[in-house]
Parts: structure tokens; C-alpha cells; sequence
């Protein structure tokens, strides 16, 4: 009786914030979303420190596509129990046990053949960390009902889809103060954490404008989601529907919650061609609400903007358009990886040819690759680095992103991600369909901190 009075009160409250979350005015041109109130009693979570957990027991839910390649990752990272994995396909699970027992471990627990199977393993008491990697329609669900249960949370991107989402996963995780992540792997490539640590040690000077995408033409993978679940939700949604890749290491160049924050964006689309066109060859003539690419333009308080496009329609290289600019330097990742950097910003000690550096042109490979060592993420080893890149997932940034994970769990670290980075990134998606289908009005960015935007000066690794 307890378990259900406890689930009616969260569905009730859990509606009674869907309807006010959900209502937008409009004043000055400008379209303002309600910020609900912090329940009394309930505290932020930033920089978040738990006690020390000497074992990480993980429970994964949706072992297919990306879940395969984490519980493999999972078994190669030291302190770490998998005790159960679940998916609607029990082969799946099965096909997984492989790398536990390639690893010298026991098979975990199995849970399968009915779409609420991970209640069951989100219940147990012998797991401290559930790893979704689901579609992203189920995430929000599925993080709220693992951190009711005392889990923490980690989980694929994108983790919430609407602001009704998001602002419950924000309540739940100060409600319960458990860790609430999104695995947003990109802020973890090599090149983008190098770039963040030259921009803290200050040498493109003062960080104005980034950009971040995420273009990739998706015609060879469509079929392989599970119920074709991407390509309805892209038929019934208008906006950049997957923002987190361009989002997440240009806001922690930003200092975003941490000194600075999001506060207008507008967005534009074009109009629907290349997946229609697509359909119609397969004989399908649905209507396809999502624009063949999105861009967003955002300010921050600080005076500083943002650009963040995406298109999985078109024809052409995969690309995150990631780039820095600064008063004193850029770095560039797509299409050419490189650093253009002003005369003064390093001394010869730093790099070779200091004294040809240029703010017309990028610097020379050797230049280059003396920047990538000197400024080298501090956390990372050279036995880390080697050890990523031989275990892969996306290069080795998988890797990295579940080692930083494991480590902060295990040490009582905060962790390098928090629920307010999902919350800020995740937003785009129903913020950018508001500008869209508003006539590209702008919309102002909701504070998830609710006030503690600037309490914390600076973006680190807790080490």
C-alpha cells in the first residue's frame, strides 16, 4: 500500500508539473517557458559528492546497438561488477554474457521478453548504477523510476525530450541527491579536451563564440532502430532533435552553470525534402515534420554565442563543426583539425615555431601535435589513453567517458556531468521547436539551477 500511495502521489505531482511546465507566454517578442518552484525542502545538487562506492554494480538496461559496445567497455574497467542486463530480446542479453566470461567474470543476471523487465532489475538492492541505453522516448521514465529506487543514473543521449521530462528528472534527482548523467560522449574526444584545457590555461584569451553540430546522414541506419522508433519521432517533431553532441563540449568551454548561462535562442529549419523523398521510395508517404536541417543561434548572459545545427538527411561527411574562438586564438575540429593561435600566446618553451604563429592560418603539424601533448586532458595517462584506444567506442572517448564515471563514483567525486548539463543540452529540443513553430521567435532558456547558476566559478575535473 505504501509503494502504490507513494506511485499515485509522484503521477499526480508529476501532472500537476506537466501542466504548469508546459505553459509559455509570450511578452516583448520574446516566448518564456514557467519555471516551477523547488519543492520545500529540496536542494540542488551541484557538485554532488556521494560517499566513496569501492564496487560499482551496474544493471544495464537495452544491451542492442549501444548497449553491446558499453557492457564490453564495462568489462574492462577495473572495480566494476555487472550484476544484471536486460532488453526485450533475450538473445541479446545472452549474446553480451560473452565479454563478461572473456573477462574472467560470473554471467550476469538476466531480464527479458516483457517492455517493463528493467522495473524489476531497478528494484533490486545489490545494484548502485543503472546504465540505460534505450530509445530516448523511455530515458526520462526510466531515470526517474531507477533514482526512486536508490540508483544512480547514467544514461544515452538524448536523455529527456521534452520539458516536462526534463524538469521531472531535475526534481528527482535533487529529491533523491543521487547522480543523474548523460553520457554525452563527445565532451570526452581527445581533440575537444584538449581544446577546453588550452582555453582554462587562457590561450585563445577570452572564449565569444563556439559551435557544435551533429551532421550525420542516417539513410544506412534507419532501419536497425528497434521499431523504427528515431524515424517516427523525427516524423512527429520539428526542432533539433538530437542537440547533446554540439551542446556538450562547447558549454563546458562556456563555463555554462558554472559561471554563465544560456538565456535566448531562436531557431530555424528548412522544409522537409530528403526523408520524404527517401520514404516515398519505399513506398511510404508519411508526412515528416522535422526539416531536412535545423540551426540554433544562443546567447548567454555573459555576452557570449553559440551555434548548433543538425541534419541526418543530406549527403555529406559526418561532422560536429566543433570550433572555439576566442579574442587571442580558435581551434577548429570539422572538416580540418587545428589551432590558429595570435603571436605571444606561448613561449618557446610551449611549442617549435612559436614566433610564426598566425592568426590567419592554422598552425603546422609539428606545432600542432606539441599543443595536442603539452595541453593534453589532465585526466588522462599515457596508460589511459593507450588502454581507451585499444578497448574503442568512438576512438576511445566511450571508454574515457565510463572510466571518468566509474572513477568518480568510486573515489566520492563529483561527477564531470550533472542532471543540469542534461537538463541545458536536452532543452534544445523542445526550446528550438518553440522558436520554429512561432514564426523563429526567440525563447528564453530556463535556469535548471534555479537560481545557483553562478555559484560555481569555472568547469573542472574533480580529481
Amino acid at each position: 500500500m505504501k509503494r502504490l500511495a507513494k506511485n499515485t502521489l509522484f503521477l499526480l505531482s508529476s501532472l500537476l508539473l506537466a501542466v504548469f511546465s508546459s505553459c509559455t507566454c509570450k511578452t516583448d517578442g520574446i516566448i518564456r517557458t514557467q519555471t516551477p518552484e523547488r519543492p520545500d525542502g529540496q536542494k540542488d545538487v551541484l557538485e554532488l559528492a556521494l560517499p566513496p562506492i569501492d564496487t560499482v554494480r551496474v544493471g544495464f538496461i537495452g544491451v542492442g546497438m549501444r548497449g553491446e559496445s558499453a557492457v564490453y567497455r564495462y568489462a574492462h574497467i577495473p572495480g566494476v561488477q555487472i550484476k544484471a542486463m536486460c532488453d526485450l530480446h533475450a538473445d541479446r542479453v545472452e549474446n553480451c554474457q560473452r565479454f563478461l566470461r572473456e573477462a574472467g567474470m560470473p554471467d550476469a543476471d538476466s531480464y527479458a521478453g516483457s517492455p517493463d523487465a528493467w522495473k524489476a532489475m531497478c528494484e533490486r538492492d545489490d545494484i548502485n548504477l543503472i546504465y540505460i541505453c534505450t530509445d530516448w522516448i523511455d530515458h526520462a521514465e526510466m531515470m526517474v523510476y531507477a533514482m526512486e529506487h536508490g540508483k544512480n543514473v547514467a544514461c544515452e543521449v538524448p536523455a529527456a525530450m521534452n520539458l516536462e521530462e526534463i524538469w521531472n528528472v531535475v526534481n528527482t534527482a535533487e529529491r533523491t541527491q543521487l547522480h543523474c548523467m548523460m553520457l554525452e560522449n563527445c565532451c570526452y574526444d581527445f581533440f575537444e579536451m584538449t581544446t577546453l584545457n588550452m582555453a582554462q590555461q587562457g590561450l585563445f584569451g577570452e572564449v565569444m563564440h563556439v559551435e557544435g553540430a551533429y551532421l550525420h546522414c542516417l539513410d544506412q541506419f534507419w532501419d536497425e532502430y528497434e521499431g523504427n522508433w528515431r524515424m517516427t519521432f523525427n516524423k512527429a517533431h520539428r526542432g533539433d532533435v538530437y542537440p547533446t553532441h554540439g551542446m556538450g563540449p562547447v558549454s563546458q568551454l562556456l563555463n555554462i552553470h558554472r559561471g554563465d548561462r544560456l538565456q535566448y535562442l531562436v531557431s530555424m529549419d528548412t522544409k522537409a525534402v530528403s526523408i520524404p523523398a527517401m520514404l516515398r521510395a519505399k513506398g511510404d508517404s508519411s508526412e515528416v515534420a522535422n526539416g531536412d536541417h535545423t540551426m540554433t543561434m544562443i546567447r548567454t548572459v555573459n555576452g557570449k554565442t553559440i551555434q548548433i545545427q543538425h541534419n541526418t538527411a543530406t549527403p555529406r561527411p559526418y561532422s560536429r563543426l566543433y570550433e572555439c574562438t576566442g579574442t587571442k586564438g580558435y581551434a577548429q575540429k570539422y572538416p580540418v583539425e587545428g589551432f590558429a593561435l595570435s603571436k605571444g600566446t606561448v613561449s618557446p618553451d610551449d611549442v617549435p615555431n612559436y614566433q610564426n604563429l598566425n592568426g590567419h592560418r592554422f598552425v603546422d603539424a609539428e606545432t600542432k601535435a606539441a599543443l595536442m601533448k603539452k595541453y593534453r586532458s589532465p585526466i588522462l595517462t599515457d596508460d589511459l589513453e593507450e588502454h581507451a584506444k585499444e578497448v574503442g567506442g568512438h576512438g576511445g572517448m566511450d571508454y574515457i567517458m565510463d572510466y571518468r564515471l566509474v572513477y568518480c563514483l568510486r573515489n566520492g567525486l563529483p561527477l564531470d556531468m550533472d542532471v543540469y548539463d542534461l537538463a541545458e543540452w536536452c532543452s534544445l529540443i523542445p526550446l528550438s521547436a518553440l522558436s520554429i513553430e512561432n514564426g523563429f521567435a526567440p525563447v528564453e532558456v530556463p535556469d535548471f539551477t534555479r537560481g545557483n547558476w553562478n555559484r560555481v566559478q569555472g568547469f573542472h575535473y574533480a580529481m
